[in-house]
């Protein structure tokens, strides 16, 4: 992933931070909820010509959970700007997938004189708190809050949204049950329910209020990031491009490499002529 990270440290949390690449204008780039900078390498293109800053948050890659709460995506927001603000960058395009797609979606209504594009990959949120895509991870997180963890997954695999997902949704379940094995189970399932109940923060008239280049990418065979989302978020934004990829159900490899291509076309066409 290029040079070791950097550790921000802010409030009482250490966060560690990836600097990679050297393009003239930086692109802060999110993981999802239980991601890391991993996940983003896999989506983002590997060019030394493209600068990508990325932050794990709170609780998650190898960041620390620090004491305060509770955790949001304007915390998590907050986090990311002052990053850039520590490695000296002023205009940025923000983006991310999931989660991270949320926080760039904050950061670009919330700073429209530092963010200058917007890349939103299968976003899980369009403008309301708590959509019910989300609440599966509310259902892991209470699970995990309330058992032990052996006896909380058993419960999950043995449940109706559980069945649905192994029908419908394969990738989404694995996911899902991944977290029941986390190290860091008991504090990540503090920002499952508090994330799976918030949102970016972000009205429909605010979005089309948004007059800078984006790019949405959606797909389908995924209960988790509908594409009903992603359509209706680059129906709000004026001139945003819609691009329909594999689905990681599908073709994992197909998946990641028509993201990469998508997103390099995005950049390459409104931010290195």
């Amino acid at each position: 992933m290029g040079s070791a990270p950097s550790i921000l440290l802010r409030d009482d949390a250490s966060l560690r931070v990836f600097d990679t690449g050297q393009g003239r204008l930086p692109v802060i780039f999110q993981h999802g909820l239980g991601g890391d900078a991993a996940q983003v390498a896999q989506n983002f293109p590997d060019r030394p010509s493209y600068r990508r800053l990325t932050v794990e948050c709170r609780a998650q890659g190898d960041s620390g959970a620090g004491t305060k709460r509770p955790f949001s995506i304007a915390m998590f927001a907050d986090d990311v700007l002052a990053a850039a603000d520590a490695a000296g960058v002023d205009r940025f395009v923000a983006g991310g997938i999931s989660m991270g797609a949320a926080i760039a979606l904050q950061l670009a209504a919330r700073y429209p004189d530092r963010v200058t594009g917007l890349i939103l990959v299968r976003p899980a949120w369009a403008f309301d708190a708590a959509p019910q895509n989300m609440r599966p991870y509310a259902e892991v997180a209470e699970l995990i809050r309330s058992r032990p963890l052996d006896e909380a997954r058993d419960a999950f695999a043995a449940s109706a949204t559980a069945a649905r997902f192994r029908k419908e949704a394969p990738d989404n379940l694995a996911s899902l049950l991944g977290f029941f094995a986390r190290d860091n189970a008991a504090v990540f399932a503090e920002v499952m329910q508090a994330i799976a109940n918030d949102g970016p923060g972000v009205t429909r008239a605010a979005a089309a209020g948004l007059a800078i280049p984006t790019l949405v990418i959606g797909s389908g065979v995924d209960l988790v990031h509908p594409l009903a989302t992603a359509r209706s978020l680059a129906d709000a934004i004026p001139n945003a491009a819609f691009v329909k990829v594999t689905p990681k159900a599908t073709d994992k490899d197909r998946h990641f490499a028509e993201i990469r291509a998508a997103i390099a076309g995005f950049l390459d066409t409104n931010f290195n002529n």
